[in-house]
């Protein structure tokens, strides 16, 4: 089962945790711009130790840095990047709480959807059964995202996932 972990800084101690099959996304929404500098670092660093490196939100700058590929989350609703030749092996995922979300994220092309909020109890919160049936809704590989932790990652093998995402997971 693959696994993402969403970082929003660079901070070794915790990516030197996580094994080689762990692929790093970046976001960073409390800021407007991406610090290039840190980006590349990262890169580097991740290229280095063997784990892919997405970029959120930004699939120009990604390209441009030849990154692994890029995370559009559930607001992105754009389908501009449909117009760039991307190289082989990039990866696009996305995020979905609700079939609308999914739908678009099929048309945006994206090859995995991250569906939330699996166990976190918050305003998009899914349950077992219900994410189960949005997982019907699309022939995508589905990520699950929300409130995984050591004590309910068994649960996961009860879903048809093809991988977990978290950020608490991981720390």
């Amino acid at each position: 089962m693959k696994k993402y972990y969403f970082i929003n800084s660079f901070d070794t101690n915790i990516i030197n945790k996580q094994d080689k099959t762990t692929t790093f996304i970046y976001r960073d929404y409390k800021s407007s711009k991406f610090d290039t500098n840190k980006i590349l670092k990262l890169k580097t660093f991740l290229k280095k130790r063997g784990n892919k490196f997405l970029l959120a939100n930004d699939f120009k700058m990604a390209m441009k840095f030849k990154l692994d590929g890029v995370y559009l989350p559930s607001f992105y609703n754009r389908f501009d990047h449909l117009n760039y030749s991307i190289y082989s092996n990039f990866i696009i995922l996305g995020s979905a709480h609700n079939l609308k979300e999914i739908k678009i994220k099929e048309r945006q092309r994206v090859q995995g959807i991250f569906i939330s909020s699996l166990f976190k109890k918050n305003s998009n919160f899914l349950g077992l059964n219900k994410f189960k049936l949005m997982c019907n809704y699309s022939k995508k590989d589905i990520i699950a995202l929300g409130g995984i932790s050591k004590k309910n990652i068994k649960k996961l093998r009860l879903l048809n996932i093809s991988g977990f995402a978290g950020i608490s997971f991981f720390e």
